[in-house]
């Protein structure tokens, strides 16, 4: 007996399942998942949270200026980019300022291919991760001292003398 076309979507969407449980996206390219995938679940809603802000924002873009009108192939295309800089915390505001500030006079021909070059050129850098608490803090270096043989600053714990006067036979007086 072979498999028919219900035995490979069951066995799909169990797959699919089972890689969410383990942390993998697999709708993460898509702003929506079709909806036969929302049914059997292995599309979460909340996994598209970020896809969804990004294509929002980029749809919204017309409002600041008429000449951003995208269509929506070119949403989807450019949504992963802004995705991008909204995880490197940068807020949405700001992804439209650098997006829409400083535009050309000129009509804009090819306005996702302007967008893409924006958002590749600007892409600013991740932030650092946090320091963890459980790192201590760096050894503070020890305070200067002055020799009692020559008086040169040298760093040691305590009072004393220079490596240089250590290594030099005492003087009889």
């Amino acid at each position: 007996m072979t498999p028919t076309n219900a035995d490979h979507e069951i066995r799909i969407a169990s797959a699919l399942r089972e890689l969410e449980k383990y942390g993998s996206a697999p709708c993460g390219g898509r702003s929506r998942p079709s909806p036969r995938a929302q049914a059997e679940g292995p599309c979460p809603a909340e996994g598209t949270a970020g896809p969804r802000k990004a294509a929002d924002l980029l749809a919204g873009l017309r409002a600041h200026d008429s000449r951003l009108l995208l269509s929506e192939r070119d949403v989807h295309r450019l949504t992963p980019a802004v995705s991008e800089w909204l995880e490197r915390g940068v807020p949405p505001t700001a992804v439209v300022r650098v997006l829409t500030a400083d535009l050309p006079r000129d009509p804009i021909k090819h306005p996702a291919a302007f967008l893409a070059h924006r958002l590749a050129g600007q892409l600013p850098p991740a932030l650092p991760a946090p320091p963890s608490r459980d790192t201590p803090a760096p050894a503070r270096a020890d305070p200067l001292q002055n020799c009692e043989g020559c008086e040169r600053a040298f760093r040691a714990a305590g009072p004393g003398r220079c490596r240089d006067c250590r290594a030099r036979p005492e003087r009889a007086a």
